[in-house]
C-alpha cells in the first residue's frame, strides 16, 4: 500500500503558492515519486524498533513538534495546556487537539501551515481544510487511522517511500534501538548518527554526567586526554558497526584552534574537576571539532556542523520543561575565521567532508559559497530551520549556486521530530528545485535538459553522495 505518493496529487490545487506551470511542472514531475533519502533528523529510533502506533493524534502531530508549539506559545497558549512536559495520560489530547485547531489561522504565511496542511490532505485524506468547528471530525479521522496497521511506523516508512532515514543519537547512546531494527529482519534502513556535544563541550551542562557515562558504555578508562580520545573512537566505530554515516556537532559562536599536547592536557584535566573559564571551554570545545574532523579523516564519516544558534534563550521555559522547548534563536556566525583553525589543519584531506549548516543567511553569499567553492571537503547544507521554507529555499539558491555551484551542495534534508511531515518537507523542496531551475532556463543558464539532471541531484543523488550513503 503506498498510499502518500498516490494522494499528492490532490494538494497541487490547494496551494497555489506552490503550483508550477510550464517547464517547472515538467521539472517536478519526475521528482515527485523519487525515494525520499532523510539523512539527518531527529525521529525516535524506538517508533521504528517497537512499531507500536502512535499514541493520540495530538501527540503525533503537536507535542513532538517546536515549529507548531513556539508559535501556540508565542500568542500565549500555554505548553502545559498543551500536554507539553506533562506525565502521560494526565492532559486530554482531544482538548489539546482542539486548543491546536482553535489557533490554526496562527500558522497562515508559514511552512508549518504548508507541511501540516498537506499531511492533512495527503496522508489522512482529509478532503475539507480543518477549521476548530471541525477539529474533532478531524483529530476522529486521524486517530481510527493511528489504530490500522497501515499507520503504524514501519507501514508509513514504507508506504511514504523512504529510502533511508537518519536518526541523531547520544555518543553515549547504547543504540538499543537500533539494534532491534537490525535484529527484527525489517528491511528498512533506519540509522543513528553520531552527536557527541555532550561529551565535548565542556559548557553543556550534560558534560560531568556524560563523561562519566562515556568511560562506562565505551568501557574505557578516561583518566586521561588519551583515554578520553580513545573513548570517542571506540563510540565512533560502534556507531559505524551501526550503520552510521556521519557525526553531528552544534556551536553557538564558532571557533576551532589547535591546542598543543600539554595545552590540551591541562584544558582535559580541567574539564573534569568542571573548573574550566568561559574562555577556556570554548578553546577545549574547539580543539574537540578539530579532534572530531581528525576521526573523520580516518573513519570516513561525514562531519556535520550546525552553527548560530542561541539554544534555550528562555530561561522560565528552560528550568520547567527542559532543553528544546522552541526558544532557540539564530545568531551571526563568522565562518571564515571560525573554521581557520579546522581547514588550515584537515580541509585539504581526501575523503573529508564537512557539511556546513548556517542559520545567518548573510553568510551564504558573503563566506559559505566562496569557501564552499575552494575547500575541498566543504559542502553547503540545506537551507536549515527557520529557513526551510519557500522564501528561504528561493533566498538560498539565489546567494549560493553563482559561486558554489549545485555539486558543492548538499542535497535536502528535513532535519524533523515529525515524522508524518517528512513526505511534505520533501515534496515542498522538490517544487521549489523545479521553480528555481525553471528560472534558470528562463534567464539563459543552461537548457532543460541540464536542468532536468540537476533536479534530481538536488533531490535525491547529492544527499546520497554527501552523507556516503552506500559506503560499506
Amino acid at each position: 500500500m503506498n498510499w502518500w505518493p498516490s494522494l499528492k496529487r490532490v494538494s497541487v490545487q490547494a496551494m497555489t503558492q506552490l503550483t508550477l506551470r510550464g517547464l517547472a511542472a515538467d521539472l517536478y514531475a519526475p521528482l515527485a515519486d523519487l525515494p525520499i533519502v532523510s539523512p539527518h533528523g531527529h525521529c525516535d529510533p524506538g517508533w521504528f524498533a517497537k512499531d507500536a502506533a502512535f499514541p493520540d493524534p495530538a501527540a503525533l502531530i503537536i507535542t513532538p513538534d517546536h515549529y507548531v508549539f513556539r508559535m501556540l506559545y508565542s500568542q500565549g497558549v500555554s505548553l502545559d495546556d498543551l500536554g507539553i512536559g506533562q506525565p502521560a495520560g494526565s492532559t486530554d489530547p482531544r482538548k489539546v487537539f482542539q486548543l491546536f485547531a482553535d489557533n490554526w489561522h496562527l500558522f497562515h504565511g508559514t511552512p508549518s501551515r504548508l507541511w501540516l496542511s498537506m499531511m492533512l490532505r495527503d496522508g489522512f485524506g482529509m478532503s475539507e481544510p480543518m477549521t476548530p468547528a471541525n477539529a474533532m471530525a478531524v483529530y476522529d479521522q486521524i486517530d481510527a487511522a493511528l489504530r490500522s496497521d497501515a499507520f503504524r511506523p514501519r507501514a508509513l516508512f514504507e508506504s511514504m517511500n523512504i529510502d533511508l532515514l537518519a536518526t541523531t543519537d547520544a555518543a553515549t547512546d547504547p543504540l538499543t534501538h537500533h539494534q532491534t531494527i537490525r535484529d527484527s529482519g525489517w528491511q528498512g534502513r533506519v540509522i543513528p548518527t553520531f552527536r557527541p556535544d555532550a561529551v565535548l563541550d565542556p559548557a553543556d551542562p550534560r558534560f560531568a554526567g556524560e563523561l562519566m557515562q562515556l568511560a562506562k558504555v565505551s568501557d574505557t578508562d578516561i583518566s586521561t586526554f588519551a583515554g578520553y580520545l580513545d573513548a570517542l573512537r571506540n563510540r565512533r566505530a560502534l556507531f559505524r558497526s551501526m550503520g552510521a554515516t556521519a557525526t553531528d556537532h552544534a556551536i553557538e559562536d564558532l571557533y576551532t584552534v589547535w591546542c598543543g599536547r600539554t595545552h590540551i592536557e591541562e584544558l582535559f584535566d580541567k574539564a573534569r574537576r568542571q573548573d574550566l573559564t568561559n574562555v577556556e571551554a570554548a578553546t577545549f570545545y574547539g580543539h574537540m571539532l578539530i579532534e572530531m574532523a581528525q576521526m573523520s579523516c580516518d573513519d570516513g564519516l561525514v562531519m556535520q556542523l550546525h552553527a548560530g544558534s542561541r539554544r534555550n534563550t528562555n530561561p522560565a521555559i528552560m528550568d520547567s520543561y527542559g532543553r528544546d522547548m522552541g526558544a532557540d534563536i539564530p545568531v551571526s556566525t563568522d565562518w571564515v575565521r571560525g573554521l581557520e583553525g579546522l581547514l588550515n589543519r584537515c580541509g585539504n584531506t581526501p575523503g573529508f567532508t564537512l557539511i556546513a549548516f548556517t542559520l545567518d543567511e548573510t553568510t551564504y553569499a558573503r563566506e559559505l559559497a566562496p569557501m564552499a567553492g575552494h575547500w575541498p571537503c566543504l559542502k553547503i547544507g540545506p537551507p536549515w530551520w527557520f529557513h526551510d521554507s519557500v522564501a528561504g529555499i528561493a533566498r538560498y539558491f539565489d546567494q549560493v549556486v553563482e559561486t558554489a555551484g549545485y555539486q558543492n551542495l548538499a542535497g535536502f534534508n528535513d532535519d524533523t521530530r515529525a515524522f508524518m511531515s517528512i513526505p511534505a518537507r520533501h515534496d515542498v523542496w522538490r517544487r521549489c528545485v523545479a521553480q528555481h531551475l525553471a528560472g534558470q532556463v528562463d534567464r539563459g543558464y543552461f537548457d532543460a535538459a541540464d536542468a532536468s539532471v540537476l533536479a534530481k541531484q538536488l533531490s535525491y543523488d547529492l544527499a546520497r553522495n554527501s552523507y556516503k550513503l552506500d559506503m560499506p
